[in-house]
């Protein structure tokens, strides 16, 4: 069989690897998409994500959909439609017993966080723990189905701002998570659903995805005290001085984008006369089940897919993924 594996920066190769076997527990997929994420992009880019460097060739992917190809324990079918949870939590930890995705010690597919690297989905096989497995509804197309994993982070952070039904949200950043995020804010009843980013292309995105208010950053100026609550999704510290700016009084920032693992210029000083609620966004827990009945009941997300490329031209398809205006999600088929 063959996989991607990154083993440093810019250095990606398309690999005869062994056939895996599962073992007691766990299921063979036959992989068919795999969504290329910004943490992917770091990988390749810069051989590391944040504090997180390669230290042995890295199978990225973490946003999959595929089929079973092998089920020892019989539960599963050979060519039952299934996405993947990535995650594996660690021990539980009094007081996260609803936030099992914050325990320290799990790990994550296609992580370089762990030693040895958590291994990822772009392999023609993978092996998964039979747990995370979803089997997707009849009808939903498996290139759709790539999304459920970046949806439930979406999802997540909607719900980390509370109830947002009639409100006015911001979201800064309109890439892939961003146009999700808009998505997700809109399923959760908002009134008003704005973007922000600065190109064009992306905005003209989130225009299909229900925003109904664009603002091109560095043109158009954000009204001071403008929205309920502002997602920001870039992970550009700039734009988190703006959305303390653009939040009401009593509002909320939900911080979606990673930000750099560095010290960076940030002006919160609005953030003590508003009384804000400042919340960070991380990953999620259950709702990998919500993007799935999300994707399953609508086809209005198939627009966040941009391109899908052979994981064979997996070099073609980064430089893709990495360019905002030419393109918002990249799937490798596999």
């Amino acid at each position: 069989m063959k996989s991607l594996a990154i083993h440093g920066k810019e250095d990606i190769r398309w690999e005869d690897r062994e056939v895996p076997t599962p073992g007691d527990g766990e299921v063979r997929l036959r992989v068919n998409y795999v969504g290329i994420c910004g943490s992917d992009l770091h990988y390749y880019f810069h051989g590391a994500n944040g504090e997180y460097t390669i230290r042995e060739p890295l199978t990225p992917g973490h946003e999959l959909s595929g089929v079973v190809d092998l089920d020892p324990s019989g539960r599963l079918s050979p060519g039952t439609p299934v996405t993947v949870h990535p995650a594996r939590y660690g021990a539980s930890v009094p007081g996260l017993e609803d936030r099992p995705h914050l325990r320290a010690g799990g790990d994550y597919l296609g992580s370089a966080a762990a030693d040895p690297h958590r291994q990822g989905g772009a392999s023609e096989l993978l092996i998964v723990e039979d747990h995370m497995i979803r089997v997707l509804p009849e009808g939903l197309p498996l290139e759709r189905a790539a999304l459920a994993e970046p949806l439930a982070v979406a999802i997540h952070a909607a719900g980390l701002a509370g109830d947002l039904t009639g409100r006015r949200v911001l979201v800064i950043g309109a890439g892939p998570i961003g146009l999700l995020v808009v998505a997700a804010a809109k399923n959760a009843g908002a009134s008003t659903v704005a973007a922000g980013d600065v190109r064009d292309e992306p905005l003209d995105r989130a225009r299909t995805l229900g925003a109904t208010e664009l603002h091109l950053v560095g043109r158009d100026a954000i009204e001071n005290e403008s929205y309920d609550v502002v997602f920001e999704c870039s992970g550009v510290a700039v734009a988190l001085t703006q959305a303390v700016r653009a939040v009401r009084r009593a509002g909320t920032v939900v911080q979606v984008g990673m930000l750099p693992n560095a010290e960076i210029g940030v002006n919160l000083a609005p953030m003590l006369a508003k009384e804000l609620t400042i919340r960070g966004a991380f990953r999620f827990s259950t709702e990998i089940d919500d993007a799935v009945a999300l994707l399953s009941a609508s086809d209005a997300l198939d627009s966040v897919i941009s391109h899908v490329v052979p994981a064979s031209d997996a070099v073609q398809a980064f430089e893709l993924a990495r360019d905002s205006s030419a393109s918002a999600k990249v799937l490798l088929s596999l």
